[in-house]
């Protein structure tokens, strides 16, 4: 099982690299995040969450276990916006209200090296964008007005305190 990254390290706000070869290695780190998302009761976890800088994300938000290499998302033109609040494993004992379309077009490999095509909407679209966003180096506090980050900047600086006295 891997450590959870927490806020404020680097890595949380690296761009993830594109995953050129599916291999044994590939598949063991696969197995680790989908332990570790289940067992820190996660619905997503992407590769940045666990300090590798792949673009990676599983998800299982209650319609069973994805594994999604390489993810590509886009917002359909009837996509509404939806606010909902939402928590991250990165930022513990944060829950932030965050507006985000609510449907998505996903394109993506799986750890057979074959294409994925879907359309999300409710809480799977949530949460691949979400997990897509750790990908590109965003959090659920860059979504986050300036005065709710105000009001967050205690339990952010504790996180940061914690970052500092564990390196």
């Amino acid at each position: 099982m891997y450590n959870i990254v927490t806020y404020p390290d680097p890595v949380l706000r690296t761009r993830a690299d594109e995953i050129l070869e599916i291999d044994d290695e590939l598949h063991e780190i696969i197995e680790e995040m989908t332990e570790t998302m289940y067992v820190k009761d996660g619905v997503g976890l992407a590769a940045n969450q666990i300090g590798l800088t792949k673009r990676l994300i599983i998800v299982d938000a209650g319609e069973g276990l994805m594994v999604l290499i390489n993810p590509v998302l886009t917002v359909p033109e009837d996509a509404r916006a939806d606010s909902m609040d939402e928590g991250c494993l990165s930022l513990p004992d944060i829950r932030v209200d965050v507006t985000r379309p609510d449907r998505v077009h996903l394109t993506a490999l799986d750890p057979d090296n074959k294409s994925i095509d879907l359309i999300a909407d409710g809480l799977l679209a949530r949460v691949l964008q979400h997990e897509t966003d750790h990908l590109n180096g965003k959090m659920i506090i860059d979504h986050i007005s300036s005065i709710t980050r105000r009001l967050l900047r205690t339990k952010l600086r504790k996180l940061e305190k914690s970052h500092t006295e564990a390196s």
